[in-house]
């Protein structure tokens, strides 16, 4: 049996793990003949609000997708200010999601990032690891296939010659997590763009056109009606379902 089909996680009404890519931050501020900037900015004051929301609906972990492997091939101005963003986040928001309670995480390849915002990643994580809220984790230089081929490598590292699906599930990124219940893309791109390819195998997925710069609590939480109506049955049918999961 395979390590997913033998780990049925328990059926709760609310996700416990959110994961998702915040799409439509240049378009939404295109659409307003603003600089891409500026949805970028707007983009970082909805995260916070959005951390608001699922801590209080009873999410655990948040896993936000910021900075992409294919992200470098963005202009050179646009990943400067993604990165000064990135920065003041590390160095301000976090202070007030520290009061907050929140536990905030990066996960990626930390190399090619300045020795400031490598430094600020460590400072963030120090100071918020022995919070009890909800988790942020915030994907910077971060791709599915390259999360995968790290956990190989570190097992390879360990001397193994055989490895299983738990082995690589141990060593990936959030091996400590819970897999993402639920999957959410904002601005009508219906792909998942190398972002956790094997911590999704079973979450829910939901698409909304929604840009995120106009992405609030109302439909955070149409998308947690979505996750309610679906049937999780990782393998099994309709009628081995618990009975508060089955449709009527």
């Amino acid at each position: 049996m395979s390590h997913f089909a033998a780990n049925i996680p328990e059926y709760t009404q609310v996700p416990r793990h959110v994961a998702v890519i915040m799409d439509g931050n240049g378009r939404w501020a295109k659409k307003r003949l603003m600089p891409r900037m500026v949805g970028h900015k707007r983009g970082l004051d909805v995260l916070e609000d959005m951390v608001r929301v699922c801590s209080e609906a009873g999410v655990s972990y948040l896993t936000v997708f910021a900075f992409s492997t294919e992200n470098w091939r963005r202009p050179a101005e646009e990943v400067s200010f993604l990165m000064g963003l990135f920065l003041v986040a590390l160095q301000k928001k976090v202070i007030e999601m520290n009061k907050n309670g929140v536990r905030l995480r990066v996960i990626g390849d930390r190399s090619r990032f300045s020795p400031e915002i490598q430094q600020s990643i460590v400072d963030a994580e120090q100071l918020t690891a022995n919070n009890t809220g909800i988790t942020l984790t915030i994907a910077a230089d971060y791709g599915g296939r390259w999360d995968i081929v790290q956990a190989a490598n570190a097992l390879i590292a360990e001397g193994k010659t055989k490895i299983n699906e738990a082995d690589i599930s141990q060593k990936l990124m959030l091996a400590d997590a819970p897999e993402p219940d639920l999957f959410i893309r904002t601005g009508g791109e219906t792909r998942i763009s190398n972002f956790m390819l094997w911590q999704m195998a079973y979450a829910e997925f939901y698409f909304t056109d929604v840009l995120w710069p106009d992405f609030d609590a109302a439909e955070m939480h149409k998308a947690f009606a979505s996750f309610q109506q679906r049937e999780r049955r990782f393998g099994r049918t309709s009628e081995q379902l618990p009975t508060e999961q089955q449709r009527v």
